[in-house]
């Protein structure tokens, strides 16, 4: 399977976001870790006056019990106030949609926001929850034993990497 150009993506999603954030006020927040990685990169794009965060769900997954505490654990960084904004929220893949239901439950940890849009990079389908990115750089159809993977470099280079469940 040819894997979709990571970087060619990231600018086509600061597209549809720059579009987004020329009508609304909004936040961006980033899911550890390529979500996260993905906000940094896009938030110069949007301009100093978009307020960003990161958020590490490790403690809100509902998988903790089975996958056990994840070694590279990330304070969550929410430098502003949530109640009332428009957040932004941004991760890599969307697959299940657990992760975003994690997401958004520590986000109302930090107050009501009021509107949270999903953004993602890529959206593969196949989920187990009623969540739904409202805009999305790609769509892709994997099968179940698959998995993509966002990598970045030592010099902030995006690409993909699809992994095989045995």
């Amino acid at each position: 399977m040819q894997l979709p150009d990571a970087e060619h993506l990231v600018a086509t999603l600061a597209d549809k976001i720059r579009e987004l954030a020329a009508k609304e006020r909004i936040a961006l927040v980033g899911i550890h870790s390529g979500g996260a990685w993905l906000a940094e990169r896009l938030h110069p794009l949007l301009g100093s006056e978009v307020p960003f965060g990161t958020l590490d769900i490790s403690f809100y997954r509902d998988d903790f019990e089975q996958r056990g505490l994840h070694t590279q654990i990330k304070p969550s960084h929410i430098p502003f106030e949530v109640e009332g904004r428009h957040i932004l929220l941004i991760d890599d893949v969307l697959y299940t949609g657990r992760t975003i239901r994690g997401a958004m439950n520590e986000l109302f940890d930090y107050g009501r926001p009021a509107k949270i849009t999903l953004a993602v990079l890529v959206d593969r389908g196949g989920r187990e929850m009623p969540v739904e990115a409202q805009i999305a750089a790609a769509k892709l159809d994997l099968a179940p034993t698959q998995s993509l993977e966002l990598l970045r470099d030592e010099s902030g280079v995006f690409s993909f990497k699809l992994n095989e469940k045995k």
